[in-house]
Formats: C-alpha cells, sequence, structure tokens
C-alpha cells in the first residue's frame, strides 16, 4: 500500500494539473513538492491592455490554487516587455507601448490581480526592475545565449520567415528577456497559456545557463470566449470582464452552450471534480443544464462582486425571464447546424422567427435580434451544437431553441 506522504503528494498534483493543457516536466515538479519547501510559482503578463477577463483568471485561478497549497507566487508585471511588444500569435508584431501606458495599465493589473490572488500570499514585482539595469553588454550577451535558427523553432516566427514577412530583431529579444525573468526570480514553476510554451522553455534553457535548477512548466488552455470558437478577447467582444456589472457578467455567462459551460465549470469554477463530476451524472439523467449554469453564474459573480449581488443577480435575470417576460406557450425548436456550428441569421429562420436570412440580418441593424435577453449585434454570430438559448425576435416572436 502507498503511505500517507505519497497518497497526500498524488493528491497534491492531481490538484496542480486540473485543467492544465501540459506539465514539463513532471518528476521534476513531484521532487519539488516531495522537499516540502514552498515552490517559487511564476506568471508574467505584460500590460498590454488596463482591464482583466474571464480568460486572464485561467492562469490566476491556478496561481491561487498554488497558494492555497502553501506556495509562494510571484505576478510578474512586465512592465519592461510591454514596451518592447511581443508578437499577437496572428503573424504580426505587437505595437509597442510608452512608458506611461505601460505604468497606467499596471496599475490597473494591480487594482484587479487580488479579485482571484491572496494579497497576503502575493508578491508583485516588475521586470523593469532588473532590466532596467541592464548595460548593452549584457543584453548582448544574453542574445548570445540563442541562435536565430532555435528563434525560429517559434511556430509564429518560422510561419512569418516562411512567407517572408518581416520580424523585427527586437522580437527575438522577448523570449530570451521573458526567460531572464525566470533566472532574476529564480522560479521554481511557470505559468502560461499554451501560445506561451516557447517563452516559458526559454526560462528552462537560461537557468541551466546561469547555473540553476531549470524551472517547471505548467501551460494551461485558452479560454474559448461566450461564441465557444475564438479564444476569449475584449476585441472579438465574447469576453466577460471581471469588472462587469453582475447582472452583465450573469446574463453573458448564462448565454453560454451547454457543451461550454462544462469547459468553464473546469477552468474557472473553485468547485471540485467530483462535485462537477456528479453535476454531469445529473444532466445525463435529466436534471435542466440551466440549473448548473446558475450555479457557476453565481460563483463567478459572487466572486468579483458579493454573494449579495449574486442572489441579486439571478433574481432580476428570473424577473426577465421565468416570470411572465416569456410567453407560457414559447415553442421549443431544435435546428441542425453545419460542421457543428450555426449562424444567427440561419438560426432565426430554421426557427421560424423570420422569413428569411435578408430579414433576420435587417432585424439584427435594427437592434430587433436578442439571445437569452441580450441583444445581438454580431451578424456573423455563430452558435456551437449543444447551444439551448431563447431567441427573441421583434416584442411578439420567441422561441427556444437547440441547435443540434
Amino acid at each position: 500500500m502507498k503511505n500517507m506522504t505519497e497518497t497526500t503528494h498524488q493528491g497534491v498534483l492531481a490538484q496542480i494539473k486540473r485543467g492544465a493543457h501540459e506539465l514539463l516536466l513532471e518528476d521534476e515538479l513531484k521532487q519539488r513538492l516531495a522537499s516540502g519547501r514552498p515552490l517559487r510559482v511564476k506568471a508574467g503578463f505584460d500590460p498590454t491592455a488596463p482591464d482583466l477577463h474571464l480568460g486572464h483568471t485561467v492562469l490566476l485561478n491556478k496561481m491561487r490554487q498554488l497558494q492555497d497549497l502553501g506556495h509562494h507566487a510571484l505576478f510578474l508585471i512586465g512592465d519592461f516587455t510591454g514596451m518592447i511588444g511581443d508578437p499577437t500569435g496572428k503573424n504580426t508584431t505587437r505595437p509597442p507601448l510608452s512608458r506611461e501606458q505601460v505604468l497606467e495599465n499596471a496599475q490597473s493589473y494591480r487594482d484587479q490581480v487580488f479579485k482571484v490572488l491572496d494579497p497576503e500570499k502575493t508578491e508583485i514585482v516588475f521586470n523593469s526592475t532588473w532590466m532596467d539595469k541592464f548595460s548593452a553588454v549584457d543584453l548582448i550577451k544574453l542574445a548570445a545565449t540563442h541562435t536565430v535558427a532555435q528563434m525560429l523553432e517559434r511556430d509564429d516566427f518560422g510561419k512569418r520567415y516562411r512567407s517572408n514577412q518581416p520580424i523585427a530583431i527586437h522580437e527575438f529579444i522577448y523570449p530570451l528577456v521573458q526567460g531572464y525573468d525566470s533566472v532574476a526570480l529564480r522560479a521554481d514553476i511557470e505559468l502560461g497559456g499554451t501560445d506561451q510554451k516557447f517563452n516559458l522553455l526559454m526560462g528552462r534553457e537560461l537557468q541551466k545557463h546561469y547555473g540553476q535548477p531549470a524551472q517547471c512548466v505548467l501551460t494551461m488552455p485558452l479560454l474559448e470566449g461566450l461564441d465557444g470558437v475564438n479564444k476569449m478577447s475584449k476585441s472579438l467582444g465574447n469576453y466577460v470582464g471581471i469588472t462587469d456589472t453582475p447582472q452583465d457578467m450573469f446574463g453573458k455567462l448564462m448565454s453560454i452552450s451547454d457543451t461550454l459551460m462544462w469547459r468553464y465549470l473546469e477552468l474557472l469554477s473553485f468547485r471540485s471534480m467530483g462535485e462537477i463530476a456528479g453535476w454531469r451524472e445529473e444532466v445525463a439523467q435529466g436534471r435542466n443544464p440551466r440549473d448548473i449554469k446558475v450555479l457557476l453564474a453565481q460563483e463567478i459573480v459572487a466572486r468579483f462582486h458579493t454573494q449579495r449581488a449574486a442572489v441579486d443577480a439571478l433574481a432580476e435575470f428570473e424577473a426577465r425571464f421565468r416570470q411572465g417576460v416569456l410567453p407560457d406557450d414559447m415553442p421549443e425548436i431544435a435546428v441542425a447546424g453545419t460542421g457543428g456550428q450555426i449562424g444567427i441569421a440561419q438560426l432565426l429562420k430554421l426557427a421560424g422567427l423570420v422569413a428569411s436570412n435578408s430579414e433576420a440580418l435587417r432585424m439584427i441593424d435594427q437592434g430587433g435580434v436578442k439571445l437569452d435577453g441580450e441583444k445581438v449585434s454580431d451578424k456573423a454570430l455563430q452558435l456551437k451544437a449543444g447551444a439551448v438559448v431563447v431567441a427573441q425576435v421583434g416584442k411578439r416572436k420567441f422561441a427556444r431553441i437547440t441547435v443540434q
């Protein structure tokens, strides 16, 4: 039989790996955990936007989880790297920010992260602290640790090189600086999105170069937005901001598909996986998934506002959708998509709420289309298979639609 220590370490490792995409290297992390020493857990954020959304909190939640396990969180604000401009992953260079923009956005980060992290167990650090002290000679020595061929192994660099798109020299500096941050902080483990894997591994290599134990790397998936397709992004409008009003936050979360709901529970909820598994079984046996969605929405609203706000948001939602606002004889309709999804215009047409796609688009332009009480403005909106929505066209046409 396994002894109690082994069982405990396995349980801790399972918690750390919850929702994660990849852990490198698991054996190394086991050894660090077995030492009993609090680990130095690093996650870096470039202050390129002043507002955080739930997609950002996937990493923050993991940091909080590690804090609760007794480890030391290093929340790195990349005020130096933010002025370099990391490639966005869209084969273009992200525009660098001015020092003033960086500092303004950095303050916003500081104001918001403690909605998730424990301020008593969090050390906020800025990489300008050590990078501003770098001389030109120091930077050249850092650059000399890697070749151009190694840099082109980064997927977006390689694609741009092969398609003859320009790559500025300073862009090669970015992953080197991010990697050096791990050296400066003596990180034991670094968290990042799957799109940051190259940069996270750079930290391992540079720590080896500077004679330090190489950090472990934990990559987290990129959270899909409300559309269930694209990465959550403010620019795409498919996001839930952590400073949204309780009513907006609740309504947006109630609008996600029943399929996406489980992914949000895994990545955003603090409920145990056992409890979530129990809910899956209940839904499979006939429980309305909307009941589970309410629990998720209330949990998130309470986290970023108050428990009272969560209760009020639910009451307002029910008042709009369950106490006479919707007709008692509202039809329930199933529509079939193509390739696992369906466009909003086709959805409304197949549900019999409009006569044609053109009428649907015209009604969207006029502000006359709502899904779950939220006005639709995106005429290219796609709903994935599994979505269940209450659609409204004009003042009198309603339908509860399931996308198959």
